[in-house]
């Protein structure tokens, strides 16, 4: 018998909601027209699966399929290669404006700026994306991935040119160990996606490289979306996306859901305290969910979401695994989506919740029905080829 979802429904008292001005339309925007002066940019698909919404009882379900960002597969890239240009600007003594890829990419900025070595944690993703960024700007990349991360990605990461190393510790201990060398490192820098005390500036430029994914698929929704679910790791994502669309929707904002690992869920934890603080998970964290496995969470990202999310679910991997195999086998008419296992956890939940009688409680408490427009976000496609394939085409993580 598989694990339950477990769930929350969220009862913390609200902060003065300092850190939603990080997420404003307008910061978003200046992300949006950087990523845009990338010669690699599009704007990734969102795949409309009314079929399948259909089938589920809702008035329409949409997914962001981010396995086309820059050609690497996930969205990471965003926030690391944003984060980036706003460093090198502040640096310089400029607007971000000022320092597109042209620019970054110029023997003007070797003149101006020289060479930086960015240190950065990472199951994959994010990694790939600091060192591809620092690839194509000509700056120095240095990468601490956690005990047990696929080879697939480390060979990512290393093809672009970045120092690699695969650690005997967790996420959480690697994102120490880049912070302690950066400190040690002149021209060292940490662009690391979750903050802590002394350490918000570039988790804020991060979260908003983030946003240029959430202003693209409000722009290709059209409508105001009446359910958001979204997956949490240290929670920067799920804190970009609940800023961006209350800022956006202010006065009407959509329902936030916020999704982790079962063996990761600090934020679950801290709305179960429901004393407004955050939580810390420690251990292994082993799951499909790589990307989600971190037990401790982003401080920006736990203020946003502690004052705007409805509800936070803590996932077992079968949840994930499932969403996997019905976005890449979806209802006739449907496109398919290539989803790998921390991008489709959302499509798990939600069939699960429409379908299962044993979540009818939160089924109600969300008012999910006919009338729902539910956005879901396909953060990555199959970056762990092997495991994608175990999973959908070999059915492992059953749902019984």
């Amino acid at each position: 018998m598989n694990p339950p979802i477990q769930w929350t429904l969220n009862r913390m008292p609200g902060s003065g909601d300092r850190y939603l001005e990080v997420m404003s339309t307008q910061n978003v925007a200046k992300a949006q027209a950087f990523h845009r002066s990338f010669p690699q940019y599009a704007v990734t698909p969102l795949a409309r699966l009314d079929g399948m919404a259909g089938r589920l009882g809702l008035g329409g379900l949409y997914v962001k399929d981010e396995s086309y960002r820059f050609g690497l597969n996930a969205f990471k890239v965003l926030g690391g290669s944003f984060a980036m240009g706003r460093y090198i600007a502040q640096e310089l003594g400029r607007d971000v404006s000022q320092v597109d890829y042209q620019y970054l990419t110029g023997d003007k900025l070797k003149e101006e700026f020289g060479q930086a070595a960015f240190f950065t944690a990472t199951d994959g993703n994010h990694g790939r994306g600091v060192a591809w960024a620092a690839n194509k700007l000509g700056q120095k990349a240095v990468v601490h991935m956690p005990k047990g991360s696929a080879k697939s990605r480390f060979d990512n990461i290393a093809k672009e040119g970045a120092q690699v190393t695969i650690e005997e510790v967790n996420y959480d201990d690697c994102v120490r160990m880049a912070a302690a060398e950066a400190a040690q490192t002149e021209h060292g820098v940490v662009v690391q996606d979750t903050a802590w005390e002394g350490y918000e500036e570039i988790p804020s430029w991060i979260m908003q490289g983030y946003g240029t994914m959430a202003g693209e698929v409000a722009e290709q929704l059209g409508q105001r979306p009446t359910h958001v679910f979204v997956q949490a790791g240290v929670g920067s994502l799920a804190g970009a996306v609940v800023g961006y669309f209350t800022n956006r929707f202010p006065d009407n904002p959509p329902k936030f859901v916020v999704m982790e690992a079962q063996i990761a869920d600090c934020l679950y934890q801290g709305a179960v305290a429901g004393d407004g603080k955050p939580r810390i998970v420690g251990g292994d964290l082993q799951t499909i969910m790589a990307g989600l496995a971190c037990g401790e969470p982003n401080t920006i990202s736990w203020d946003i979401l502690r004052n705007h999310v409805t509800a936070f679910l803590s996932c077992p991997d079968w949840v994930s695994a499932k969403g996997m195999r019905m976005l890449a086998a979806p209802v006739k008419g449907d496109p398919a989506v290539c989803s790998g296992e921390s991008g489709a956890v959302g499509m798990g939940v939600i069939s699960t919740l429409m379908e299962d009688d044993a979540y009818k409680k939160l089924r109600e408490a969300l008012e999910l029905d006919q009338n729902s427009q539910v956005l879901l976000f396909s953060t990555e496609g199959d970056t762990d080829p092997d495991k994608y394939r175990e999973i959908v085409w070999g059915g492992a993580y059953p749902t019984v």
